[in-house]
């Protein structure tokens, strides 16, 4: 880890940090306030010797006070003896042991002087002054004692003079409030950051793109932000910028437009036209990723067949609203025809549907069959086939299909799914020889400043574009004015009714007709396939492969089917359904 991943962790773990170091300001407050109080008052006395004019030492020894001075660490001695503490406690009538009052009290003397001082400590203020009076006094007692004339008060030839009475203490010196504060702050803010930093050495989610590939060794080819508008009811986002205007619903669009861009240009020469979408474990998003990508590839005007896989837990029918009836096993079990099972999907044209069908026994069986593998090649020639597969690590459905696609693609989802999940789900797809396309970072949260600029650089609407709130656009509805002619393909006359929009742009001209201003960029996009494909039809006879196999014309013209049927009838929800 650098520097970059400590500071993202102590970012990501910020809340849990200001938590720890509130809960070390809150109990050394607690412990402040529970503690006895503890007051402290002291008294200064002065070392002198007594004028005794009959002693000529004496005299001298005033004359220099040298005599009292080196009487100075012998008196610091004699003040932690037993005998003053009972001199002490018996003038004040305490019930403590003479041991436990010597405790209470510290003598000192500061450098080079004749003072001593005696600080005496007790649970309330006038307790600490009575007893560092008292003790003063029980010390001049045993020094009159020990030094003087048959033990009688006042005549020991050198003396303590009280300079400085006891003073009555203020505050208590025990507890500080500030002291404990800055002690439980300290305590905590140490406590969060090392548990930020224990969280994320520990921490083997996944959380990054740059982790993710120096890690696993495998590309991030696609992020798709976290936003509430995808776990809705049917996860699709709008693939039209006037149909959604949030914020969010513009990254989540954006997003799946740089992972198309990422996956047309992984292989120029030989691009993947199978793509199996899978994830480790359940529950990361992989059919939202799949569906979105379908419709994101199709809104290109690329012809995009979505293969529903999972015939476990199907959920591509729910998701895009279609009808959940005959499906992939039907017609790999030969009771329907693919062109009588494939839907549409809304607003789509060139987006055809598989769904699952019937749930059989046996779904490792079915996709690993023969059967399949000539389905999913059929299909390929006409279209780019993306696969919504079970996660690779609850089943081996997964790594079956990956192993008849050009590619695989797993879906990641970031903070729920572990490195050690992600790499042994790589394994397996290695393990059954499919290849991996890379890995999509799905949830991804969308923070920082950097973030909020690239997901939000679009042209604001204006005024006229979204005047009212409850009423469309004209812009809105139909996508961005164009002005002048526009090159549009003639419609055939055979090709069934045509839509309304559509009766003004079908005029018999020669090549090209003005189109409308409000024109939808789909219907001219599915009007030039349908071109295309009545112009220039496929010869059976001269493709090896549609002569080989005899339901190839219906592939070939599967998607101009469903255009086709779109633009006279609208989407069509159900084919043959059994």
């Amino acid at each position: 880890m650098d520097i970059r991943d400590y500071l993202r962790a102590l970012r990501r773990n910020w809340i849990a940090i200001i938590l720890m170091t509130a809960v070390g300001l809150g109990a050394a407050y607690g412990w402040a306030k529970i503690q006895t109080p503890v007051y402290e008052a002291s008294v200064s006395g002065l070392v002198k010797s007594r004028v005794t004019p009959t002693d000529p030492q004496q005299q001298l020894a005033q004359s220099t006070d040298t005599y009292a001075r080196a009487k100075v660490p012998t008196y610091l001695v004699m003040a932690g003896w037993r005998s003053v503490a009972v001199n002490a406690g018996s003038t004040l009538g305490l019930s403590d042991s003479p041991e436990s009052l010597v405790k209470r009290i510290t003598v000192t003397n500061p450098e080079a002087t004749n003072i001593i001082n005696i600080a005496a400590t007790a649970s309330s203020p006038k307790a600490a002054q009575q007893l560092a009076d008292a003790w003063m006094k029980g010390l001049v007692s045993v020094i009159d004692d020990t030094d003087g004339i048959d033990r009688q008060p006042g005549t020991s030839p050198v003396m303590i003079y009280v300079a400085q009475t006891a003073a009555l203490p203020e505050a208590p010196i025990f507890p500080s409030v500030p002291t404990a504060l800055l002690i439980g702050g300290l305590l905590g803010l140490g406590g969060g950051i090392a548990f930020a930093m224990i969280r994320a050495i520990s921490d083997r989610r996944v959380r990054g793109t740059d982790d993710v590939e120096q890690r696993l060794g495998v590309p991030v080819v696609g992020i798709i932000p976290k936003v509430d508008s995808v776990a809705a009811e049917r996860r699709i986002v709008a693939e039209d910028d006037a149909r959604a205007d949030s914020r969010t619903d513009f990254a989540v669009r954006e997003s799946l437009r740089a992972l198309r861009t990422n996956l047309q240009f992984m292989d120029v020469d030989h691009p993947p036209r199978t793509i199996v979408v899978t994830s480790a474990l359940p529950g990361e998003g992989k059919s939202t990723v799949a569906a979105n990508l379908a419709m994101t590839l199709a809104a290109a005007g690329a012809n995009v067949v979505l293969v529903d896989g999972d015939l476990r837990r199907p959920t591509v029918a729910s998701t895009l609203g279609l009808v959940a009836g005959a499906g992939l096993t039907d017609v790999l079990a030969g009771r329907a025809k693919l062109t009588e099972v494939a839907q549409t999907a809304p607003d789509i044209p060139n987006l055809a549907v598989l769904t699952a069908g019937t749930i059989p026994p046996n779904p490792s069986e079915v996709l690993g069959s023969a059967r399949m593998h000539q389905l999913v090649k059929d299909l390929t020639k006409h279209a780019t086939v993306i696969i919504d597969a079970p996660p690779v690590l609850a089943v081996t459905d997964g790594a079956v299909l990956a192993n008849q696609a050009d590619g695989a693609l797993l879906v990641v989802a970031v903070g729920k799914t572990t490195y050690d999940v992600v790499d042994k789900a790589l394994n397996t797809l290695e393990k059954a020889r499919g290849r991996v396309l890379g890995v999509v970072l799905n949830r991804v949260p969308v923070t920082g400043r950097q973030a909020g600029y690239a997901y939000d650089y679009r042209e604001k609407s204006s005024p006229k574009e979204t005047a009212g709130k409850g009423g469309k656009s004209t812009d809105a509805a139909s996508g961005p004015k164009r002005t002048g002619a526009q090159p549009v393909p003639v419609v055939p006359a055979d090709q069934g009714p045509l839509l309304p929009d559509e009766e003004a742009s079908a005029q018999p001209v020669e090549e090209t007709v003005a189109a409308p201003a409000a024109s939808k960029p789909r219907r001219a996009t599915a009007r030039a396939v349908r071109a295309a494909r009545t112009a220039a039809p496929v010869e059976r006879g001269k493709d090896p492969a549609l002569a080989a196999d005899p339901e190839a014309g219906d592939l070939d013209s599967l998607l101009g089917d469903f255009i086709a049927d779109d633009a006279a009838t609208g989407p069509r929800r159900q084919r043959g359904r059994t």
